[in-house]
């Protein structure tokens, strides 16, 4: 009797486990405070055009390599619209954006969901930098959990 129950726990376990870890396919229901003073939503995105969702932190090593990484391609990246979601305040994501140059890049949008924690509850998130990358459809296409490589992500949106 004790190893049916003992094998019952284990089974619910590792099935919860395994949910856990299921990236949803559809994109967040995100609400940001961009870089511009202007709140933004799924709804503010162009129709028909692949998007690309970063969550990251201003601070976070793994991210901002990620940037630097992504910058001598970023012709590449032109038709994806790219959203960066934080939860820290818009005075460091304002930051981060002039010290990457990202303002040059009208595709990206830089965000706060601010203590919300929307998006990261929606993806589980544990680390950052995370990345889904989404179709025109707007269905998930393919996630990194890491940090990937910028040639990682630019075979993703040759996907799309």
């Amino acid at each position: 009797m004790k190893r049916l129950i003992f094998l019952l726990f284990a089974v619910i376990a590792g099935f919860a486990c395994t949910q856990a870890q299921t990236i949803p396919l559809t994109i967040p229901p995100y609400k940001i405070l961009t870089t511009k003073d202007q709140n933004l939503t799924p709804a503010d995105l162009v129709k028909n055009k692949p998007v690309m969702i970063i969550y990251f932190a201003p601070d976070c090593p793994h991210c901002q390599k990620l940037i630097n990484d992504m910058k001598p391609s970023m012709a590449k990246f032109k038709n994806i619209q790219v959203i960066m979601i934080t939860f820290t305040d818009i005075r460091m994501v304002k930051t981060f954006e002039n010290d990457y140059g990202l303002k040059a890049y009208p595709n990206f949008i830089l965000g706060t969901e601010g203590y919300t924690y929307t998006v990261q509850r929606f993806y589980q998130l544990k680390h950052t930098p995370f990345v889904a990358i989404y179709g025109k459809n707007g269905q998930l296409v393919q996630s990194f959990e890491k940090q990937p490589e910028a040639s990682d992500l630019l075979t993703a949106i040759k996907k799309v």
